[in-house]
């Protein structure tokens, strides 16, 4: 325990917000973005099959699933100062981890373990970021900053999916050597990352400790089990249940196959772009098309409630995937269309993305919403986690033009799951 105070001692109170929202923020979407997205690029680059890769990557969600379960441990122990520089700095020796195992004989089992570590380090940093934000600033502060955060974590996806794989690319041409390629991007990441950790460790606030009433686990625990127990008897929760597991079913499938099929070779039935191509459409265009719909989609329901925007996120979520099918089928060679195309269709999904956190924050309402809202994070993760596992071995099944066809039957789900929801009043509308 001597080393956790001595993390804690440089930090002084009254830091200007400026100084570290828009730096943790940013700390919190680049591991994830690793493990979620970077890690599917890699092993695609060292010689794994869609199906081991997105069996292998899709576990790595079980930390964001099971995240809720462990928040009230995070709240109990320590401060949650502490456990986000503790967890930048697992996660700095994580990304470190992956970078001097790609070379060893069982490179998949050791960088996997790190890429497990990187995952739970960066569920745990989630809370008690967002809990270190809720006691470090007052309210005007916290609304002040609700957008800074969400725009730097933003930020941190295209450093990840756009800087980072493209720097990997050009790596990869430089070096004519994938293992070393990826080792010295994941040094790199690393080097960053660790400098983002001590960032943190000097310049985070102290705010007032969030556990000074020395409770014991059994507090917590059963007040947890009561929380537990009223969100499964909140009303509709089975039509709500199945809307949080399904309405994303067709993205889920398609979230590990995209980047697999965009590099793939054209005898295979992809596209056949490089590591450093990839890194621009879909981690640099794809993303911006992907924010820009996230933000009018917010605008849309701000303006005419959560029940009327609805049906067209739907449709936005859904009938972009169409592009996909066309990709398969022409297999084009033109950067342009394709950077349209992906662009297109993450547009749609930011957009139609929407309605699912807003329905999450519309069902959390009432009594216990902050925990409950944690539950159906819980489910959102898993959301993506069940059909990922599967997804590889579908589309070796099929190829990737059924595949993609396969996706555009199933957005029929994402309707019923729709249809099926309960939503009152004008829930999400801006009032005078």
């Amino acid at each position: 325990m001597n080393e956790l105070k001595t993390i804690e001692q440089p930090a002084r109170a009254g830091r200007n917000p400026w100084s570290w929202v828009p730096t943790l923020y940013f700390a919190e979407g680049i591991p994830y973005v690793i493990v979620m997205t970077i890690a599917v690029v890699m092993y695609k680059r060292l010689g794994l099959s869609n199906e081991q890769i997105a069996l292998y990557t899709s576990w790595l969600y079980l930390p964001w699933v099971i995240k809720p379960f462990w928040s009230p441990v995070v709240e109990l122990f320590k401060t949650e100062r502490i456990w986000i520089v503790l967890t930048q700095l697992l996660s700095g020796a994580a990304m470190a981890g992956v970078a001097f195992t790609i070379n060893a004989p069982n490179y998949v089992q050791w960088t996997l373990a790190f890429f497990w570590l990187m995952a739970f380090s960066s569920a745990t940093h989630d809370i008690a970021a967002d809990g270190f934000y809720l006691y470090a600033l007052n309210e005007h502060e916290q609304s002040i900053f609700v957008g800074i955060r969400s725009t730097f974590y933003r930020i941190s996806m295209i450093v990840g999916q756009g800087v980072l794989i493209a720097f990997a690319g050009n790596m990869e041409t430089f070096t004519r050597d994938p293992n070393r390629a990826w080792t010295i991007t994941f040094m790199v990441a690393a080097a960053g990352y660790l400098l983002l950790f001590l960032w943190h460790w000097f310049i985070l606030p102290n705010p007032k400790k969030t556990n000074d009433n020395p409770a014991t686990l059994h507090s917590p625990i059963g007040s947890f089990s009561e929380t537990l127990v009223s969100f499964f008897r909140k009303p509709h929760i089975l039509s709500a249940l199945f809307f949080m597991l399904c309405y994303r079913l067709p993205e889920a499938l398609l979230v590990k196959i995209c980047p697999l099929f965009l590099l793939d070779k054209k005898l295979e039935g992809g596209l056949e772009l490089t590591t450093a191509e990839l890194g621009l459409v879909q981690g640099t265009i794809g993303v911006i098309g992907l924010t820009i719909g996230g933000i009018l989609g917010g605008l849309l329901v701000a303006s005419c409630g959560f029940k009327k925007s609805l049906w067209p996120m739907v449709a936005a979520i859904t009938v972009p995937d169409l592009v996909y099918i066309i990709l398969a089928y022409w297999q084009p060679d033109n950067l342009i269309l394709v950077s349209t195309c992906i662009g297109l269709e993450q547009f749609g999904y930011g957009f139609g993305f929407t309605a699912y956190m807003v329905f999450l924050m519309y069902f959390a309402q009432g009594h216990s919403k902050t925990a409950h809202y944690a539950f159906c994070t819980g489910f959102m993760a898993l959301s993506m986690m069940l059909p990922g596992m599967i997804a590889g071995y579908l589309q070796e099944a099929v190829g990737y033009l059924n595949f993609f066809i396969i996706v555009m039957v199933l957005t029929g789900i994402t309707v019923l799951a729709s249809a099926l929801i309960h939503i009152e009043g004008d829930y999400g509308k801006e009032t005078d």
